[in-house]
């Protein structure tokens, strides 16, 4: 069986890597494709350095993102139960029912924190009360924020 090679891509493969990933391929694909469409180059020393300054760069924002969301949290957590009002008809059933959008628009007037509504996940609700709701602000980091549902004045 032949060696691999190893590639540096210049651009997104998809299904083999993203822009500055080191990959190991056949030769006949680096050959054949890869090389010749100026997909990816060679690896040398300097280019190893720049692969390895890149992840660095990309380890050090992710861990910044990570920062900023441990602060969200924080906020979310101190801000406490969070007031949403809807239209209340008999046995304290609402009309209607609370939508992710709902909660974050609550959360940003509230807190002034922008958050991201496909993160939000929120029970079904149909009556007046309090639920907790789950909010994904990082792949590690989820906080739970408890929001109750008023009757409309």
């Amino acid at each position: 069986m032949a060696k691999r090679i190893q590639l540096v891509l210049r651009q997104d493969v998809s299904k083999l890597g993203r822009t500055g990933d080191l990959v190991e391929v056949a030769p006949g694909y680096a050959r054949n494709y890869l090389l010749p469409q100026g997909l990816a180059v060679h690896t040398t020393p300097g280019i190893l350095k720049q692969v390895e300054r890149r992840r660095e760069e990309e380890r050090q924002r992710l861990l910044e993102l990570k920062k900023e969301a441990e602060a969200q949290k924080a906020a979310l957590e101190k801000a406490g139960k969070l007031a949403i009002s809807k239209q209340a008809g008999e046995k304290d059933a609402i009309f209607g029912t609370v939508t992710n959008q709902d909660v974050a628009d609550v959360i940003q007037s509230a807190t002034g924190l922008e958050i991201d509504r496909r993160g939000i996940t929120v029970p079904d609700i149909h009556k007046l009360g309090t639920y907790k709701v789950d909010i994904k602000l990082h792949p590690d980091v989820t906080a739970t924020v408890d929001i109750q549902v008023v009757p409309l004045n």
